[in-house]
Protein backbone atom coordinates (compact mmCIF):
# COMPACT_ATOMS: atom_id res chain seq x y z
CA UNK A 1 0.00 0.00 0.00
CA UNK A 2 1.08 3.48 -1.00
CA UNK A 3 0.68 6.62 1.45
CA UNK A 4 -0.97 9.35 -0.38
CA UNK A 5 -1.76 12.88 0.47
CA UNK A 6 -4.84 15.03 0.64
CA UNK A 7 -4.23 18.99 -0.08
CA UNK A 8 -5.95 21.87 0.91
CA UNK A 9 -7.49 23.10 -2.35
CA UNK A 10 -7.47 26.87 -1.42
CA UNK A 11 -6.45 28.88 1.73
CA UNK A 12 -8.76 29.42 4.46
CA UNK A 13 -9.83 27.35 7.45
CA UNK A 14 -9.91 24.07 7.97
CA UNK A 15 -12.72 22.57 9.82
CA UNK A 16 -13.65 18.87 10.31
CA UNK A 17 -16.39 18.88 11.48
CA UNK A 18 -19.64 20.28 9.48
CA UNK A 19 -21.20 22.47 12.45
CA UNK A 20 -19.46 22.71 16.22
CA UNK A 21 -21.84 20.30 17.73
CA UNK A 22 -21.91 17.94 14.98
CA UNK A 23 -19.18 15.07 14.69
CA UNK A 24 -16.28 14.93 12.63
CA UNK A 25 -16.96 13.72 8.86
CA UNK A 26 -13.76 11.46 9.38
CA UNK A 27 -11.46 10.41 11.72
CA UNK A 28 -8.03 8.62 12.17
CA UNK A 29 -8.41 5.01 11.11
CA UNK A 30 -12.09 5.67 9.02
CA UNK A 31 -12.53 4.00 5.45
CA UNK A 32 -12.95 6.53 2.52
CA UNK A 33 -14.14 6.45 -0.89
CA UNK A 34 -12.84 9.02 -3.10
CA UNK A 35 -16.51 11.03 -3.13
CA UNK A 36 -16.24 11.19 0.82
CA UNK A 37 -16.12 14.52 2.23
CA UNK A 38 -13.70 14.62 4.86
CA UNK A 39 -14.12 18.49 5.84
CA UNK A 40 -14.52 22.12 5.02
CA UNK A 41 -12.09 25.10 3.83
CA UNK A 42 -14.11 28.05 4.82
CA UNK A 43 -13.07 31.19 2.61
CA UNK A 44 -14.66 35.02 2.93
CA UNK A 45 -17.72 32.94 4.87
CA UNK A 46 -17.90 30.55 2.08
CA UNK A 47 -17.75 26.65 2.99
CA UNK A 48 -15.90 24.63 0.37
CA UNK A 49 -15.66 20.76 0.96
CA UNK A 50 -12.54 18.73 0.81
CA UNK A 51 -13.06 15.26 -0.79
CA UNK A 52 -10.76 12.66 0.03
CA UNK A 53 -10.04 12.03 -3.86
CA UNK A 54 -8.65 9.09 -3.42
CA UNK A 55 -10.22 5.48 -1.30
CA UNK A 56 -8.46 3.83 1.70
CA UNK A 57 -7.71 4.42 4.83
CA UNK A 58 -7.24 7.66 6.73
CA UNK A 59 -4.40 7.66 8.34
CA UNK A 60 -4.30 10.83 10.26
CA UNK A 61 -5.00 14.31 9.59
CA UNK A 62 -1.98 17.04 9.11
CA UNK A 63 -4.37 19.94 9.97
CA UNK A 64 -6.09 20.44 13.19
CA UNK A 65 -9.69 21.71 13.40
CA UNK A 66 -10.06 25.36 13.00
CA UNK A 67 -6.57 25.63 11.99
CA UNK A 68 -5.33 28.02 9.12
CA UNK A 69 -4.11 26.53 5.66
CA UNK A 70 -2.73 27.36 2.45
CA UNK A 71 -3.63 26.29 -1.04
CA UNK A 72 -1.76 23.19 -1.65
CA UNK A 73 -0.75 22.19 2.18
CA UNK A 74 -1.43 18.64 2.78
CA UNK A 75 -4.37 18.10 5.50
CA UNK A 76 -4.75 14.72 5.57
CA UNK A 77 -2.69 11.12 4.83
CA UNK A 78 -4.43 8.04 3.52
CA UNK A 79 -3.64 4.64 2.78
CA UNK A 80 -4.91 3.41 -0.83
Amino acid sequence: MAIQQIFSPLPGIFYRKPAPDKPAYKNDGDIIVETDTIGLIEVMKSFNEVKAGAAGKLLRFLAENEDAVMAGQPIAEIEV
